[in-house]
């Protein structure tokens, strides 16, 4: 009988669907990148998903965030992304949290109850807390690297961070995260030299205004790249867990 996941039984099988919805999959930072994520992990009937951006749909995001419309504008991101996961699939429990991870927020998670964490955010200090505590929980745990300021979204692929090059994001990560003693780290990231943005100070304001962060340089991004990183990160996540039991 047909049902929202009948092509997808065709290639996984009844079995491996059930598997799915017994999964617990956190998402750090739900913007271009991780909102793609959810998506994906969504139509692929992943049983509860916790969503973890503090930040709210700006007008500058329409460009390249799948939450982002001129109706949405001003909405918390997690609370538009909670309403649309619950639309593709009403049987999902969605948790959603309004608040940006950081060193200061970290204790309000526990890793030990996910089965897999994404890393979709964007300051170093949070992506090294997000592996160190994915770690230590024994928590299989995939980081975004930088996609912005690329155009190439050919140039993506999936490697353990000692095998990154060219990406300024990995580069910084690969070095604390040995001073942290972590020697592995799965991620996505590219070998396409990152692109200088076009100096325009209307936009470096506004961007920094949302941002929160006033010292920080904006980077430039095309619909096509955050979308193909997200799609890649799903895919990752939803192999690695049909291959876990």
């Amino acid at each position: 009988m047909e049902n929202q996941f009948s092509r997808m039984e065709l290639l996984i099988g009844t079995e491996k669907l059930k598997q799915l919805r017994q999964m617990r999959v956190a998402v750090f930072g739900v913007g271009g990148v991780g909102g793609y994520t959810v998506e994906a992990l969504a139509r692929c009937g992943i049983g509860i998903l916790d969503l973890i951006d503090n930040d709210k749909v700006s007008l500058s995001n329409l460009n390249r965030q799948i939450y982002a419309l001129h109706s949405t504008v001003g909405k918390y991101k997690v609370d538009v992304a909670k309403e649309r996961v619950q639309d593709i699939n009403p049987q999902t429990e969605v948790n959603s949290y309004r608040v940006f991870y950081l060193p200061q927020t970290a204790k309000q998670f526990d890793f030990t109850a996910y089965d897999y964490v994404v890393d979709a955010i964007d300051t170093v200090t949070g992506k090294l807390m997000l592996a160190e505590q994915a770690m230590a929980a024994g928590t299989p745990i995939i980081s975004a690297m930088g996609a912005g300021n690329k155009m190439d979204p050919t140039a993506f692929q999936v490697a353990d961070i000692s095998e990154t090059a060219v990406c300024p994001l990995a580069k910084v990560m690969r070095r604390e995260l040995k001073k942290r003693g972590i020697k592995n780290l799965k991620v996505v990231y590219s070998q396409e030299k990152p692109m200088t943005p076009i100096s325009n100070s209307e936009v470096s304001v506004l961007g920094n205004a949302e941002s929160g962060n006033r010292n920080r340089q904006i980077p430039g991004s095309m619909a096509f790249v955050p979308s193909t990183v997200g799609m890649i990160v799903a895919g990752e996540v939803i192999r690695d867990l049909l291959e876990s039991e």
